[in-house]
């Protein structure tokens, strides 16, 4: 059966590693929990719903009505530091067979005043973070790096933007876990399907650069109807990674 959303002309890469725990939870009857950990991207802001939402909803049509909750642990403006801290109280009592954690856009974006972590200690604390999570031997883990959208694509912040990337693709690879291509995937919609990421207006279609046209009227960074198209994506990339 092709599950592949003919809607969308770009399809991200296939995750590097199974997810073993999240497939064993298929074979048997019972509910099936996931988590997904993060910043604005996962709380959601606005009137556009939260990929988490649209993701469960995915996943239930694709496995004939199974009981799949994702569990929507983020909070808008926090990064890996945060999060970290998060995870004994917020994902472990929860003992969820998968995480998926959206990091580093807020690190690079963020000014001086909202007082961002540094580079090193988004790095250090995903390290630390991904070690907790996969302690129990039953939890599975796909990483979301950054957003492609125009207040981390200037100047001042492309390096920075560069080094992020690297180094969240360099931990998954290290540590042997998934990453979820975000930054990639929007950056060849943008180029390949000529789609926008404005939060508001009618069309998805080009309009101006992304690096012009992905965030909010207001300049605020938030979910953009690239949000709303993730959520397909990442149900692509989890079926196709339970048959592993």
């Amino acid at each position: 059966m092709n599950i592949t959303p003919p809607q969308i002309p770009v399809q991200p890469l296939p995750l590097d590693f199974g997810l073993p725990n999240f497939a064993a939870g298929l074979k048997g009857t019972g509910s099936i929990k996931m988590v997904a950990l993060g910043s604005s991207t996962t709380a959601g802001e606005g009137d556009i719903p939260p990929y988490p939402n649209r993701l469960e909803k995915l996943l239930r049509e694709s496995f004939n009505g199974r009981m799949i909750d994702i569990l929507n642990r983020g909070v808008g403006g926090e990064e890996a530091p945060k999060e970290r801290k998060r995870i004994d109280t917020d994902i472990l009592p929860e003992q969820p067979c998968l995480v998926i954690w959206q990091i580093g856009t807020n690190c690079v974006w963020q000014s001086a005043a909202d007082h961002p972590p540094s580079h090193k200690d988004t790095i250090d604390a995903l390290e630390e973070g991904i070690e907790v999570l996969k302690k129990p031997g039953t939890i599975d883990i796909i990483l979301m790096d950054l957003q492609y959208l125009p207040a981390i694509l200037t100047p001042v912040t492309i390096d920075a933007t560069k080094q992020m990337v690297k180094a969240i693709a360099d931990v998954a690879a290290e540590k042997s876990i998934n990453r979820f291509r975000r930054f990639d995937l929007m950056k060849r919609w943008n180029e390949v399907g000529r789609y926008c990421f404005e939060q508001n207006g009618q069309s998805n279609r080009r309009q101006a650069p992304a690096s012009e046209r992905m965030v909010n009227q207001d300049g605020r960074r938030g979910p953009t109807k690239g949000d709303r198209r993730r959520g397909q994506q990442e149900w692509n990339i989890v079926t196709r990674a339970t048959s592993w």
